[in-house]
């Protein structure tokens, strides 16, 4: 069990590496064992690349027969991108396999692990399952639900406020939040915000470079980190070719209530029509709607309303807040804008899962447990 434990952690460890360039694929890690060593490793880096077991096979070569392999996701057993990793696993003779989770997706799901039955192989499931999940939250949520993960990103002031009553925002945060959300955005398929907050802002919503963690840029040269698609709610149609988010590289997705075909984008943009109401039952159309574009995780920065729709219809996987040192005053914008609360015990409950420090601000975590 000990040893089990050991290599999958291993396995899990690596897995992670495919974060920022994998998606819409899962991440997955492997590591192949002979006679408690090491043999071959490997994680899947890029759709269309070859997955974990084949990078772990090619390393370990012959030394793969009768040896025990680690793997964070249930072998493929079906021709996609690249042939299935479960006869890849039988042709070289290995006599174990160790999985930390079923695979999700229904053309996979049981049928590869028992491809490796019927040939032989000893299998041992859901070692490590939570933490496998945990990899893996935004493909098994658009797996099972037809909805990505969404991260919901809010910084504010100590008295709960998003802007001063001009509207003016920047900086609510210190540098060293600014450069933490940078990892968030490079670790998420696209970020999603409204039509009010690029007009006010005019932002980029890319990931910038010179701001990522050292550790990230040393796994990784930045022609190699994809950029998340950009994702505007533009329900009046107000965004034009002149706003940064339409320019840049990578491709920006705008949600209109009408489409103009027309106009003549500088960027890679994509307009999608949608009928806007922020309502429950609309706004899930809206995360189904992005689901089927293969988008796995979603980084919602945005302004106060859209905010409180997705807290108020529970909508949010993930909540985290940055919070400055600071003062805005009664006149200031609120960070949320709920009413019609009256009684203490209505108001949306949740429990703080991580409270950091991040240079001068708390950085806060919720997981919404549905």
């Amino acid at each position: 069990m000990y040893k089990d434990q050991f290599y999958m952690n291993r396995a899990l460890e690596i897995a992670q590496k495919g974060r920022f360039t994998v998606t819409p694929n899962p991440n997955v890690g492997c590591v192949i064992v002979k006679n408690n060593v090491i043999v071959g490793e490997g994680f899947h880096q890029k759709t269309g690349n070859a997955h974990a077991e084949i990078l772990a096979l090619e390393m370990a070569k012959e030394k793969a027969k009768n040896a025990t392999v680690y793997v964070t996701l249930e072998p493929c057993s079906h021709y996609g991108h690249t042939p299935p990793c479960a006869k890849a696993l039988i042709k070289a003779g290995v006599s174990r396999v160790v999985v930390a989770m079923k695979d999700p997706n229904p053309k996979v799901s049981g049928m590869g692990i028992n491809m490796l039955l019927k040939a032989g192989l000893k299998i041992k499931k859901n070692v490590f399952l939570k933490k496998a999940e945990t990899i893996n939250r935004g493909f098994i949520k658009r797996m099972r639900t037809g909805i990505p993960y969404i991260r919901l990103k809010l910084a504010c002031s100590l008295d709960g406020k998003i802007a001063l009553k001009s509207g003016k925002s920047k900086w609510i945060t210190c540098i060293d939040s600014r450069k933490d959300v940078q990892k968030l955005r490079s670790e998420s398929c696209a970020i999603l915000t409204t039509s009010k907050t690029v007009i006010i802002d005019n932002p980029s919503l890319t990931v910038r470079w010179h701001e990522l963690p050292l550790n990230i840029k040393e796994d990784y040269k930045e022609k190699q980190l994809r950029q998340p698609i950009r994702i505007v709610l533009d329900k009046k149609n107000l965004i034009t070719p002149n706003h940064k988010i339409t320019q840049l590289e990578g491709k920006c997705l705008l949600i209109r209530s009408c489409l103009h075909n027309d106009i003549k984008w500088k960027g890679d943009v994509e307009e999608v029509f949608f009928n806007f109401e922020y309502q429950y039952n609309n706004l899930i159309n809206l995360m189904i709607k992005l689901g089927s574009k293969k988008i796995n995780t979603i980084l919602v920065e945005s302004g106060s309303k859209f905010a409180t729709s997705l807290i108020k219809f529970n909508l949010f996987d993930e909540l985290i807040i940055y919070i400055a040192p600071k003062f805005f005053g009664k006149d200031a914008c609120n960070l949320v804008d709920f009413s019609g609360i009256n009684i203490i015990s209505d108001a949306p409950k949740f429990k703080f899962s991580n409270i950091k420090k991040i240079g001068n601000d708390l950085r806060i975590t919720i997981y919404n447990k549905k």
